[in-house]
């Protein structure tokens, strides 16, 4: 019941109720479809087959597989080129001082670091040590 160029219908995931048309076969339990849905794998348990086979090879191109939908009067999904982004190319600070002089390399905005905690200052008297005491007491009799 499974061959290629066979109609189903997908019963389950994002595509479910959608048309299309195995394309190829990929083992006992995958099959790869196109037509109203995204061209894919799909378990052969998530579609259900209709009677009705197209004239297609294995392995069609999306373009093949719409023009043999159309004949039966299916819309197949549209594809469209993604636009190409161009990402900005960042550069690490060694290989910018490299290619920049210093003052244009861009410095990381440091936050103001808080002041560490004072303790609050205890007033206590110095008391002179023993030692330093007798000998100023010497030097004062002499």
């Amino acid at each position: 019941m499974i061959d290629i160029g066979r109609l189903c219908v997908k019963i389950a995931g994002r595509d479910a109720g959608k048309k299309c048309v195995i394309v190829d076969i990929l083992d006992d339990n995958f099959v790869l479809i196109d037509g109203e849905t995204r061209r894919r794998k799909c378990n052969i348990f998530h579609i259900e087959a209709f009677d009705q086979v197209l004239a297609i090879k294995k392995g069609a191109s999306h373009d093949e597989v719409a023009d043999a939908l159309k004949k039966i009067g299916v819309e197949a999904r549209k594809t469209k080129a993604k636009a190409k982004t161009v990402k900005p190319i960042t550069l690490r600070r060694s290989k910018l001082a490299t290619k920049a002089p210093a003052a244009a390399i861009p410095k990381k905005e440091e936050k103001p670091k808080a002041a560490p905690a004072k303790k609050p200052a205890v007033k206590t008297e110095a008391k002179p040590k023993k030692a330093i005491t007798k000998k100023l007491a010497e030097k004062k009799e002499a």
